[in-house]
């Protein structure tokens, strides 16, 4: 039996912190491998907006928490959070924005594909934002694009985190001076022409793990692109914000996202 990208193979129960939110561990088909994510549905049967999430990180390093899904969900949307080949009993390998890219757009399809959602909002957190913004170009109908904390340039990443450099090299193959191709094609700058969705940057300005410097680049570009861009900077805060104001800011990006539904 052939299987196509974005095919639901298999839909496990998880236990849900929320009692209004149900959440399942779904197996999918991405570029002919089984792999895995995490589906938040609200549990009325009403039509919602479909919330892409794509974490950050690598292999253990940011892996999706089901306490956050649930934040996303309860705020009206149906989230689905790929986990990306070769985690948590996912086949394959990751490949850190590249073939990986294709674990997002299968995701893309599962909500397109589900019955109760109407519009597709993206969001990716820390290299998750390579992988949202790759995602927004693939599929023009986005309805938004948030990226928060999140990379947009390879080679500056490289340049940047001296502690991840092994991790790049082993993945992606060599260094940027070796193999700049490999890491333009990582790097949505070179790409955003194709992008239709309005894009929200969300960025601390101490942040050591993701500078500020990628939300610069990425406003400048989409600017000089004339796209419909907005950011939201917070001078004092890093990578990681105080749970008071993370809660606040999960509160307005998805207002912003509901917003753009309606326009």
């Amino acid at each position: 039996m052939d299987f196509i990208d974005g095919q639901v193979i298999q839909v496990q129960r998880f236990p849900s912190p929320n009692p209004n939110i149900e959440l399942s561990v779904v197996t999918y088909i991405s570029g002919g491998l089984k792999v895995k994510g995490l589906l938040a549905e609200p549990k009325n049967m009403d039509i919602h907006d479909g919330f892409l999430y794509l974490r950050g990180g690598i292999k253990n390093v940011g892996k999706v928490r089901p306490a956050r899904i649930v934040q996303f969900a309860s705020e009206g949307f149906i989230v689905f959070a790929p986990y990306y080949r070769g985690n948590q009993g996912g086949e394959g390998n990751e490949d850190f924005a590249g073939d990986d890219r294709q674990d997002a757009f299968s995701a893309f399809e599962i909500l397109k594909n589900h019955p109760r959602v109407k519009n597709i909002h993206i969001f990716g957190f820390s290299r998750g934002g390579v992988m949202a913004l790759m995602t927004a170009i693939q599929f023009p109908e986005t309805t938004s694009v948030v990226t928060w904390g999140g990379v947009s340039d390879m080679f500056l990443t490289y340049v940047e985190r001296k502690d991840l450099r092994r991790m790049m090299k082993r993945v992606i193959g060599g260094t940027p001076t070796k193999y700049p191709e490999r890491y333009k094609y990582r790097t949505p700058l070179f790409h955003l022409e194709q992008l239709k969705a309005p894009a929200l940057i969300i960025h601390g300005v101490n942040d050591h793990n993701v500078s500020v410097e990628h939300a610069y680049r990425l406003e400048k570009r989409l600017k000089t692109l004339n796209k419909d861009v907005e950011s939201w900077y917070f001078d004092h805060f890093t990578h990681y914000f105080p749970p008071v104001t993370n809660r606040k800011v999960v509160c307005d990006l998805t207002k912003w996202m509901k917003n753009h539904s309606q326009k």
